[in-house]
């Protein structure tokens, strides 16, 4: 209480000693160390308000999201003095925060129209339509482009645009417009990155993911499109050290346990490989052919044949469409089981299910062992 009464006292004491210095400068002072409530209070005690002190009143409400009434005043502004153009847009800025698209939209259309090479405006009239779910949103999005092209929201916009629908080229060329004025803008580097991925340039999408890894943007999300990029670019040891970084974050992902035993196995590490084949098969609800199939090469690199037969059986049992699977089941028999009737017939049955639409390469070694299977289950005869 005495605190409160102390404060009161040397605020009116200052208002006092200091009536030249005026309102709009003690409310100013006030707002810059906090004193929201109180700068607020004196604003509104001034008479007779000027478009200032309506404009300070409004951002000082703003800023502790009193927004009806920052609104209302923002409008006292600008009917006291139409031009004022940063006001304005203050004013529309909060439209857009509070919801209400449609006055957005008309206010900064309006703004458009009087001040046409301004891009920002265009930028904020595709926001308002955005979020009023209309269609024509992006094409203010790219017309802001046209007009900035170092509109770095903008620039977002469009080359996640183009990503999705299918254009990577337009959005690797839109991205990286915006990373020559801002190298490090995290928005823009994943969507290059993303972009260079779907044009199958692995090693190019590499880089932009690297780079938001120095910037400390290690998601998941970037790791495992990094990943991706170093396995698909034959970079197999910096795939393994990402990978093991996403298990850091979580140990039970099956995916990038599957990932590093296929990326092991092409090492010929057999030993990891088949650890993290089992981990993947462990995770996972209800075991998938890809783990079994995959298990089964390991198996076989081993020259374990029995367990790798074993394994391919399985693989079929989940998914008897998997035909990998199938043509790896027939070769292990035919290497190292002595009943060659048997071994032809699962050569037959692969030829049976995949003549029209088998991988041409599968379908000619299994049509190769059946010419020599049936020759020596002839000759043996």
């Amino acid at each position: 209480m005495i605190t409160r009464i102390i404060f009161s006292l040397c605020f009116f004491s200052t208002f006092t000693l200091f009536p030249q210095k005026g309102n709009f400068q003690v409310a100013d002072s006030l707002a810059t160390v906090g004193k929201n409530t109180e700068a607020i209070e004196l604003l509104k005690q001034t008479d007779p308000k000027t478009g200032k002190i309506y404009l300070r009143l409004a951002q000082i409400q703003k800023s502790i999201d009193q927004n009806d009434q920052a609104l209302e005043n923002y409008q006292k502004v600008l009917e006291l003095n139409p031009a004022l153009v940063l006001a304005a847009q203050e004013y529309g800025e909060l439209l857009l925060e509070s919801g209400k698209l449609d006055k957005a939209d008309s206010l900064f259309s309006s703004l458009s129209e009087k001040y046409p090479d301004n891009a920002g405006f265009l930028y904020r009239i595709g926001l308002a339509k955005e979020k009023k779910k209309d269609s024509s949103a992006m094409d203010y999005f790219f017309k802001t482009v046209g007009l900035d092209s170092t509109h770095q929201a903008a620039l977002y916009k469009t080359a996640k645009y183009e990503l999705k629908h299918r254009k990577p080229h337009n959005a690797i060329h839109l991205s990286s417009t915006g990373l020559e004025s801002r190298p490090n803008n995290a928005s823009l580097l994943s969507i290059l990155g993303q972009a260079y991925l779907a044009t199958l340039q692995f090693e190019e999408a590499a880089k932009p993911f690297e780079r938001l890894l120095e910037l400390g943007e290690g998601s998941e999300f970037i790791l495992e499109r990094l990943a991706s990029a170093y396995r698909r670019s034959g970079q197999t040891d910096k795939a393994i050290q990402i990978y093991n970084k996403m298990l850091e974050i979580d140990n039970m992902n099956g995916m990038v346990h599957t990932n590093l035993g296929v990326l092991h196995l092409k090492k010929d590490n057999t030993k990891k490989a088949q650890e993290h084949f089992m981990m993947a098969l462990f995770i996972k609800n209800r075991p998938s052919d890809t783990e079994f199939l995959n298990l089964g090469l390991v198996y076989k690199r081993k020259e374990d044949f029995r367990s790798a037969y074993i394994s391919f059986q399985k693989a079929l049992e989940e998914n008897p469409e998997n035909e990998r699977a199938m043509i790896e089941l027939a070769l292990t028999a035919d290497g190292h089981f002595e009943d060659k009737q048997a071994v032809l017939e699962l050569y037959q049955d692969f030829v049976v299910k995949y003549a029209e639409y088998g991988r041409k390469d599968m379908l000619s070694i299994a049509e190769y062992r059946i010419s020599e299977l049936k020759k020596e289950i002839h000759l043996s005869k």
